[in-house]
C-alpha cells in the first residue's frame, strides 16, 4: 500500500538523518520544507521533499493538503490514562480552598483512585481507558506511554498493566507501559514504608517482569510521598528486573530526585515546575531527558517548569500531558504545546520539537517516532488549511487538525 500526500504547504520536523534529540540553541530550530510532498509505504515513511521535484510514484492513495502543513504526531512521554472513575468533586473542593497535599492527607488525591480502581472489574477498566486513547490518538498523539500507580496493591497494579497491555494489542498507536507502584503509600502502610517497599520489589516486580508487563519503573520522588533514599531503592530493584527508570521529581519541592535520577541513569524525570540552579546544573551533559508537564501547572495553579533557563543552559526538553484524574484530566498534546508556548515562553519551534522528536526519546522510540525521516513510522498530522504552524501554538482553544495517520492509515 502506497500513499502519497502532495502539495503540502509546509513539512515539518524533516530530518534526513535519524538523530536522538534537540538540546539547547538547537531546539530553536526546526528543519522544514514548503510545498512538499510525502511518500508512505504500508507504515513507513519512504520519501519526501519538494514538489519540484516529485518524482513519478504509482500511489494507492492520493492526498491532497493543499494550504495544509504536515508534521510527525506528538509523542507523549507521560500519562496515567489507565484508572477507573474520576475526582471531579476534587476538582470542586480545590476551587473551595482546599490544596492538593491536603486533599490527598485526608485520604483523597492518588488513593481516592486506587480504592476506584480497585474496586473496578478489568473489563470496565478497559472500557474507559480506550475512550481516552482513542480521543488521544483523534487529537494527534501516535506514541504513548501509560503508568501503572493506581492500584497500589499486587493485583490491582497487575490489573493496570494488562488493561495498557491489552490496549498496546488492540490499538495501532504506540504505547510504552511505566510500573509505578511507588505512587503513593497505601494507608495500611503508612507508618511501614519498608514494608510496602518491599511488597513493591519482592511480590510486584517478579511477577511484572514474568509476565513482561512494563518497560520502565517509576517513583513519585516528593517530600509526602517517596524518599530519594526510597527512590533509589525501588529504580535499583527496577533496573535488576530490566526496567529503565522514568520518576516523578521536583513537582513541588527540590530535594535530591534529579540527581538520584540521573545516579541511575534514568531516561527521564518529569515534572520540574521546582528547580534549583543546582538541579539544571546536574542534568548538564547527561543522558537524562527533563519533562514539563504543563497542564497540569494550568490545572492545579502551581509554577511552570523554567523552560527558558533550562533551554539557555544547554538541556534538551520534552513536554507531555501527565493526563490523570486528579492533576491533570486532558490528554490534549496541542494544548500543551500552546501552554508552553504562553506560559513557558517557548517558541513554537521549541515546543514542536519537545513534543515531537524530544517526547519520542523521553519514551525509547526516537529511532521510530518523532521526526520525518525515511523509514520511520508514518504516524502524522495534516492540519487544516492554516496561515503558517505559528498558528498551532496561537490559537490555542481551536482544534486545527484534519487528518491524523497512525501506521500509515487514517484514524477515523
Amino acid at each position: 500500500m502506497t500513499t502519497l500526500i502532495i502539495n503540502i504547504k509546509e513539512l515539518l520536523q524533516i530530518r534526513e538523518t535519524s538523530i536522538a534529540k534537540v538540546s539547547g540553541t538547537e531546539m530553536a530550530i526546526l528543519p522544514t520544507i514548503k510545498n512538499a510532498f510525502l511518500v508512505i509505504k504500508d507504515n513507513l515513511i519512504a520519501d519526501f521533499g519538494s514538489m519540484d521535484n516529485l518524482p513519478k510514484i504509482h500511489a494507492d492513495k492520493t492526498i491532497d493538503a493543499t494550504g495544509k502543513m504536515v508534521l510527525p504526531s506528538w509523542c507523549d512521554s507521560h500519562t496515567h490514562i489507565v484508572y477507573a472513575g474520576n475526582r471531579e468533586q476534587e476538582f470542586v473542593d480545590r476551587i473551595n480552598g482546599m490544596t492538593y497535599e491536603e486533599i490527598a492527607n485526608r485520604g483523597g488525591g492518588i488513593l481516592n483512585s486506587a480504592k476506584k480502581l480497585n474496586e473496578s472489574t478489568e473489563e470496565e477498566i478497559y472500557d474507559q481507558s480506550k475512550a481516552r486513547l482513542e480521543e488521544v490518538m483523534r487529537l494527534g498523539t501516535g506514541a504513548v506511554e501509560i503508568k501503572s500507580g493506581y492500584g497500589l496493591t499486587l493485583d490491582g497494579e497487575l490489573k493496570m498493566l494488562r488493561v495498557i497491555q491489552q490496549l498496546a494489542q488492540n490499538y495501532p498507536i504506540t504505547i510504552k507501559a511505566t510500573f509505578l507502584g511507588a505512587h503513593a503509600f497505601p494507608l495500611e502502610y503508612a507508618s511501614n514504608h519498608q514494608g510496602y517497599i518491599d511488597l513493591i520489589i519482592n511480590e510486584m516486580l517478579p511477577e511484572i517482569a514474568k509476565h513482561k508487563l512494563a518497560n520502565f519503573i517509576d517513583a513519585f520522588c516528593e517530600t509526602g510521598y517517596f524518599t530519594v533514599d526510597e527512590t533509589q531503592q525501588i529504580m535499583e530493584a527496577g533496573i535488576k528486573f530490566g526496567l529503565k527508570p522514568k520518576i516523578h521529581v521536583n513537582q513541588f519541592n527540590s530535594i535530591g530526585g534529579i540527581q538520584a535520577g540521573i545516579k541511575y541513569n534514568a531516561l527521564s524525570v518529569d515534572h520540574l515546575e521546582v528547580m534549583k540552579p543546582e538541579d539544571v546544573a546536574a542534568l548538564k551533559n547527561t543522558e537524562t531527558m527533563p519533562v514539563a508537564l504543563p497542564s497540569c501547572s494550568y490545572f492545579l495553579s502551581i509554577p511552570y517548569t523554567p523552560a527558558r533557563e533550562m533551554i539557555t543552559a544547554g538541556l534538551p526538553l520534552a513536554l507531555a500531558t501527565d493526563y490523570n484524574p486528579g492533576s491533570t484530566p486532558s490528554g490534549n498534546m496541542n494544548f500543551v504545546v500552546a501552554t508552553a508556548c504562553i506560559k513557558m515562553k517557548m517558541t513554537p519551534e521549541e515546543a514542536i520539537n519537545a513534543a515531537t522528536i524530544n517526547g519520542a526519546y523521553a519514551m525509547g522510540v526516537s529511532d521510530t517516532h518523532g521526526s520525518i525521516t525515511i523509514g520511520k513510522k508514518a504516524n502524522l498530522i495534516i492540519t487544516k488549511p492554516i496561515p503558517s504552524y505559528f498558528q498551532l501554538p496561537y490559537a490555542f482553544g481551536s482544534n486545527l487538525i484534519d487528518t491524523v495517520l497512525i501506521e500509515g492509515e487514517i484514524f477515523a
